[in-house]
């Protein structure tokens, strides 16, 4: 029996592929004038009652310096404890928070995770770890942003960074395992909640975006009196790998050398999808079309061109896929557009910047369907722009549209694979974002600290600056471990946040390797205070 899913969006009949083109010219929903508060100047003193220790405070400007763009760094996965009740490493982490305050960095990234903040039973929150994260970082002068993160992190229990979705969100997910992703094969995905159940009661009463709602609430006044000063932005999380997209492939497999051969699978097969799907197709009078996705789309690494529906000439063009696709993207914008709207009402007058991402699906950028772009939920091909959608949906709840790969360059990338194109896919996000009036959140996919990378970033991010005349821009480095400390890593990326701030760097007489004397940031003993993170 179909099941009516009330989150079904509504579509008239579909017909040539130009009714779904969008001039680059038009501009939606109103403009938000941007929350993210000024860099404050860090001064330090000596606190007689600890033996001499620096003391760091924080002294607000009026204005940040123009072409100044922050760096942050996000934290380890595992930075609290998996209960939630402590932060790891603390030594290591004070250790850390202070070299990166004397290198002028702006702030850290703490993934809030859903499965340790309410991981025993609904609505029963511990934050006391995080709140540690949060006080360091006060200590030390940085910022804070939280990412709220809705999704599991890492493949199995095995995995090291592993940390599932809360107790009794699986305890309901094994109740009903159509709560998880599908695809057409059977296999089931359990990174996230399915989007197709996210206004249905099925957690306790309680529906996923509710839910999610409640934790970001409950966040707030817990967090209150750091919001505006310590705690500066919020990134809502979005879906798999707290991205607006679906789990077409796993997360994990996206960080392997070996990702630019996957297609992808439509995640459209949990019978809440399907309702929907059978709906929409039921609405416009064509039922043959209820009940199924694409078929001829495969995950295996093939060539597009040996597949039906993602061939030059393939049915991603005709009728039917035009109908599919639309419906399939349309249903992820609406679960982003959810999502946002709670978020931007719940932290509303607290002074943060409020942002989300956008997954850099990019390896099959150089063909005419796009299908890894297709199957993760992005409508873009050769003919159509799928990011201008998400991109006004960003403006009009005043979020900064955040995205990866500012590291990669096409020319590396197609030694491998022909059609990968990074570099085009982040151009064509950026002038999504210039054109939406939306401010943009940098950051890199892979963990190479070379000088080119480096330089890589630099050229993305003044590719969306240049001719601005207010650019907000930021960049999120992805993440702190104990080789961003080692010597030569460390030069660079010091570098570097020197060129993106535009001023002098922070210059600290720390003694970092407990000799009593000053010690410059390009000295030796300045890269051990990372040493033991991580270990």
């Amino acid at each position: 029996m179909a099941i009516a899913s009330p989150s079904a969006p509504s579509f008239s009949a579909p017909s040539n592929h130009l009714l779904f083109l969008h001039p680059l010219s038009i501009r939606v929903g109103p403009k938000f004038p941007s929350r993210v508060l000024d860099r404050p100047a860090i001064t330090c003193r000596l606190n007689p009652s600890s033996d001499g220790e620096l003391v760091y405070e924080l002294h607000y400007s009026h204005r940040r310096r123009v072409g100044s763009f922050p760096v942050y760094v996000t934290l380890p996965e595992d930075a609290v404890g998996p209960t939630a009740q402590t932060m790891r490493r603390k030594k290591a982490m004070a250790q850390s928070f202070r070299a990166l305050a004397a290198a002028g960095v702006e702030g850290v990234v703490m993934e809030v995770w859903w499965g340790l903040v309410e991981r025993e039973f609904p609505r029963i929150y511990d934050w006391r770890g995080y709140l540690e994260i949060v006080l360091l970082a006060k200590r030390f002068g940085l910022k804070v942003r939280a990412m709220m993160a809705f999704h599991q992190c890492g493949s199995d229990p095995a995995d090291p960074s592993w940390i599932p979705l809360p107790q009794w969100v699986l305890e309901e997910m094994d109740k009903d395992p159509d709560v998880a992703y599908v695809d057409r094969f059977g296999r089931r995905n359990m990174e996230y909640i399915s989007l197709g159940c996210d206004i249905l009661p099925i957690l306790h009463g309680r529906s996923p975006i509710q839910a999610y709602s409640d934790l970001m609430r409950n966040f707030r006044e817990t967090f209150r009196s750091f919001l505006g000063g310590v705690i500066t932005g919020i990134q809502v999380g979005l879906g798999p790998g707290g991205e607006l997209r679906y789990p077409s492939c796993s997360s994990q497999k996206l960080t392997w050398a070996w990702r630019p051969r996957e297609l992808g699978e439509f995640q459209c097969y949990d019978k809440y999808m399907l309702a929907s799907l059978n709906a929409c197709a039921h609405e416009i009078g064509i039922c043959e079309w209820e009940g199924r996705g694409p078929v001829a789309a495969s995950d295996l690494f093939q060539n597009p061109e040996n597949k039906e529906f993602f061939r030059d000439d393939g049915a991603w063009k005709t009728p039917y896929g035009e109908f599919f696709l639309q419906w399939y993207s349309e249903m992820l914008l609406q679960h982003g557009e959810r999502i946002c709207r709670e978020a931007e009402i719940i932290f509303r007058g607290n002074e943060v910047n409020m942002s989300g991402k956008v997954a850099g699906i990019y390896w099959h950028y150089g063909t005419q369907s796009h299908p890894s772009e297709l199957t993760s939920g992005y409508y873009n091909t050769s003919v159509r722009d799928g990011f201008l959608p998400i991109a006004r949906m960003f403006g009009r709840y005043g979020f900064t549209l955040c995205c990866s790969c500012f590291d990669m360059r096409d020319a590396e990338e197609q030694q491998t694979n022909p059609v990968s194109k990074p570099e085009s896919f982040l151009k064509q996000l950026l002038l999504a974002a210039r054109v939406c009036d939306v401010p943009l959140g940098g950051e890199n996919s892979s963990r190479n600290l070379d000088d080119e990378s480096f330089k890589q970033v630099l050229k993305m991010s003044r590719l969306y600056s240049d001719g601005l005349e207010t650019p907000s821009f930021s960049f999120k480095f992805v993440r702190m471990d104990k080789s961003l400390f080692e010597y030569r890593n460390w030069v660079s990326f010091t570098s570097f946040v020197r060129q993106m701030s535009n001023v002098k760097m922070f210059q600290a007489g720390l003694d970092f390797g407990g000799s009593g004397g000053d010690t410059t940031l390009s000295s030796p003993s300045a890269f051990f205070t990372g040493a033991i993170l991580a270990s």
